[in-house]
């Protein structure tokens, strides 16, 4: 079995995110998706810093700091992109303009809550911010996360037991194992990484999981 890297990742999702669409890639891991995106294909990328039409991350030498996204990652802008006030972006995310958000996670449910924000330990940062925003006001929420933790406990689970950000918001996770689909019916495991079995799969899994088809 070999899992996917961080790069392979960012370009799985890229793969399905449609011409033409407006999305915001949140903080961390997903901002990696920007560089992966078929330069052929137009879509907009939004940043909740209040700019529209962003491009791939600056080339080492070629920052502009007055030009950054919601992490303070050094951006580009692509022609036709646009900055704005941070009113009228979050107007743009909770009143549904945004047709997917890419977000990280610490856990995600069998009934798609979102937990991202914080661990609820002492030393966690005091306030969820714009991911709550965002993973309520885009039309489709997709996770991108490693499979299990560094200690190897499960991400997916069946009920959260971190601070939630959002609940039955996430539609679709990818991991560095999997793409799996939150359905009514419960966790569908679209694909996964080649030497791996789906029970094996299972075994990483704190959900169950069932076959494509």
């Amino acid at each position: 079995m070999k899992r996917l890297n961080r790069d392979q990742m960012a370009a799985r999702v890229a793969r399905d995110i449609p011409e033409g669409a407006y999305v915001n890639l949140g903080i961390g891991l997903p901002t990696q998706v920007s560089n992966h995106l078929p330069t052929d294909r137009e879509v907009f990328l939004h940043s909740e810093n209040g700019i529209l039409g962003m491009g791939p991350a600056a080339a080492p030498g070629q920052e502009d700091w007055d030009l950054v996204n919601a992490g303070k990652q050094a951006v580009t802008l692509l022609t036709g992109g646009a900055f704005f006030h941070h009113a009228d972006s979050f107007a743009m995310m909770r009143g549904g303009h945004l047709d997917i958000c890419v977000l990280g996670a610490f856990q995600v449910s069998a009934g798609g809550d979102l937990a991202n924000w914080s661990t609820g330990g002492a030393e966690a940062i005091p306030a969820v911010g714009g991911a709550m925003d965002l993973a309520i006001g885009a039309k489709r929420t997709f996770v991108m996360m490693e499979h299990v933790t560094k200690s190897g406990e499960h991400k997916i689970v069946e009920r959260c037991s971190y601070p939630l950000t959002g609940i039955a918001c996430v539609a679709r996770i990818y991991t560095d194992l999997a793409v799996i689909d939150v359905t009514p019916q419960g966790l569908v495991a679209l694909e996964w990484v080649e030497g791996l079995s789906l029970a094996e799969l299972q075994a990483m899994t704190g959900a169950p999981l069932r076959g494509p088809g």
